[in-house]
C-alpha cells in the first residue's frame, strides 16, 4: 500500500508543469490581478496539470529584462506594458504616440479589433506568442519641483521615461531632460533626485507608493499605455490544441479584470493621493500639450504612415 501511495504521488508530481510569470509592479496592482487571474484560469482550465508561479515588484527584473527571458525561453511568460516592447517588436511603437487615442473606450476597441488583433501576430516571427492586449492605463505627470499646468511648465524638468523611443521623442518635445530608465529602478532615483519626476497610470502610481517621493501630479492623459500578455513562443507550441485555447482564454478574462481594476483606479485614485498630501492639478489645456508636439508629430507621420495613424485616431 505504502508503494502504491508513493508512486501515486510521484507520477502527480512528474505530470504537473509549473511555468513563471512576472511583473515589474507590486502584486496589489492592476498588474497583479491580471496575472494573478490568469494563472487561476490556466490552472482551473488544466485541473491543475499547469500551474502558474507568479513574480511581483520586478524580483526576475524589468519589463525589458523579463521580455528578454521569455524571448530566450528561460522564463515562460511575462505582462507587460507596452513601453519595452518595440524594442523586440517595432510595429508596436505605432501605440505609444501621445494623444493617439479619444479615450480607454477607444484605446480597448482598437485592441481588440482587427488593428490591434493583427498587431498581435507580429510577435509571432519574433519568438513570442502574445496571449491578448491588456492595459496598463492613461498615463499622468507627476514631480517634486513645481505645479504643471501646461507645456512650458514641464522644461527643464529631468523625468524617469520607459525605454521606448516614441517616448523619449515626444517628451523632448516638451523640453523635458528625458532619462530611460527599468522601472524598479524608479523610486530610489526619484527619492535620490536623480530625476525629478515619472509619468505613470494612476494605478502604477498608487501601486509604487510614488506620493512618498513625489509632490505634485497633473493630469495630462498624455499617452494611453497597453499592456500585454506574453508568452514563449516555442512553450506555447508544445501545448496540446486545448490547452493552447485554455490559455488564449485565459489571458482575455485576465484582460477584463485587470481593465476593471484600472477603472477602478482611476475612479478613487485622485482622491485617495489627494489624502496622502499630493497636489493635483486636473484640468489641464490638452490643446495646448497637443500644439507643442506639432513638430514630432510630423516625425511619427513620416516614420509610421500618416494613413496608419489615422486608420487608429478615427476608429470608431
Amino acid at each position: 500500500m505504502a508503494s502504491v501511495l508513493t508512486l501515486g504521488v510521484a507520477t502527480t508530481a512528474y505530470s504537473q508543469t509549473v511555468m513563471r510569470n512576472s511583473i515589474s509592479v507590486a502584486q496589489n496592482s492592476h498588474q497583479g490581478v491580471g496575472i494573478d487571474v490568469l494563472a487561476q484560469e490556466v490552472e482551473k482550465g488544466t485541473n491543475g496539470r499547469i500551474i502558474i508561479k507568479n513574480f511581483y515588484s520586478g524580483s526576475l527584473g524589468g519589463e525589458r529584462e523579463s521580455i528578454e527571458s521569455v524571448q530566450l525561453g528561460t522564463q515562460e511568460l511575462a505582462a507587460s506594458s507596452t513601453g519595452p516592447v518595440p524594442n523586440f517588436v517595432p510595429a508596436v511603437r505605432i501605440l505609444d504616440i501621445p494623444f493617439l487615442f479619444r479615450d480607454k473606450a477607444h484605446a480597448r476597441a482598437v485592441l481588440d479589433g482587427p488593428i490591434g488583433q493583427a498587431m498581435l501576430k507580429e510577435f509571432d516571427s519574433k519568438g513570442f506568442k502574445a496571449l491578448a492586449w491588456s492595459e496598463n492605463g492613461v498615463r499622468h505627470m507627476t514631480n517634486s519641483k513645481r505645479p504643471v499646468n501646461g507645456p512650458d511648465d514641464l522644461k527643464g524638468l529631468k523625468m524617469r521615461t520607459m525605454e521606448n523611443p516614441v517616448h523619449v521623442a515626444a517628451y523632448k518635445g516638451f523640453g523635458i531632460i528625458t532619462t530611460p530608465m527599468a522601472f524598479p529602478e524608479v523610486f530610489t532615483a526619484l527619492q535620490q533626485g536623480v530625476v525629478d519626476g515619472q509619468e505613470n497610470p494612476l494605478s502604477v502610481i498608487m501601486a509604487s507608493k510614488f506620493d512618498q517621493v513625489q509632490k505634485h501630479m497633473t493630469l495630462t492623459g498624455h499617452v494611453y499605455s497597453p499592456a500585454i500578455y506574453l508568452m514563449n513562443k516555442a512553450a506555447f507550441d508544445k501545448l496540446s490544441p486545448a490547452d493552447q485555447k485554455v490559455f488564449l482564454d485565459a489571458a482575455k478574462v485576465a484582460s477584463q479584470a485587470q481593465r476593471a481594476r484600472v477603472d477602478q483606479d482611476d475612479a478613487n485614485g485622485v482622491a485617495e493621493l489627494r489624502k496622502k498630501g499630493m497636489l493635483v492639478v486636473e484640468n489641464v489645456d490638452k490643446a495646448a500639450f497637443v500644439a507643442r508636439l506639432k513638430p514630432v508629430n510630423a516625425q511619427f507621420e513620416k516614420e509610421f504612415g500618416k494613413d496608419k495613424i489615422d486608420a487608429i485616431r478615427n476608429y470608431k
